[in-house]
């Protein structure tokens, strides 16, 4: 019996000598802060709508295609919450096409083609025509008139153009 007591105790022993399994908690996660929207992300999408209009009279009568006239746009353009194109901001407008006015009651007519606008220092490229007519002169249209002839196409500052963006640019 003394033998069993002493295999007893020499195998408690030996049970408290074996190492006993550890449990280590893992480390928590750290998650990164998400990095706020750059500036470079904001992009203004093509075929967003501007209203235009002439910051002077244009008229058939004296001009030529090639010519750049100035226009503003009318009203602020707003993405996202931001107003990305002030009201205010300068735009150009091409003449390509141009015709004046007629004998025979023949109005005359011009197109204006939108090629950009620049707002904060950003120049968003534009697509868009715009054509204006003179207002014919049907007495003459009529009886065949070489001596009457329609009017040139005037387009007046406050008369309203629309333009829109070309391509999806970055502000």
């Amino acid at each position: 019996m003394l033998f069993s007591i002493l295999a007893l105790a020499a195998a408690a022993a030996g049970q408290a000598a074996a190492p006993q399994p550890t449990v280590q908690q893992a480390p928590a996660a750290v998650v990164a802060p998400v990095a706020p929207t750059s500036q470079a992300a904001r992009v203004l999408p093509a075929g967003t709508m501007l209203s235009l209009t002439p910051i002077e009279q244009i008229t058939s009568k004296h001009m030529k295609e090639g010519t750049q006239y100035q226009f503003v746009v009318v009203n602020d353009v707003v993405e996202n919450g931001v107003v990305v194109i002030p009201r205010g901001s300068n735009a150009i407008g091409l003449v390509t096409m141009q015709t004046g006015r007629a004998v025979g009651g023949k109005s005359g007519k011009f197109d204006i083609s939108f090629q950009s606008v620049s707002a904060n220092g950003v120049t968003f490229p534009l697509r868009g025509t715009h054509r204006q007519e003179g207002k014919g002169n049907t007495l003459g249209a009529l009886f065949g008139s070489w001596i009457v002839s329609g009017h040139s196409a005037v387009m007046m500052p406050g008369d309203i153009a629309t333009a829109f963006t070309s391509q999806p640019t970055a502000y």
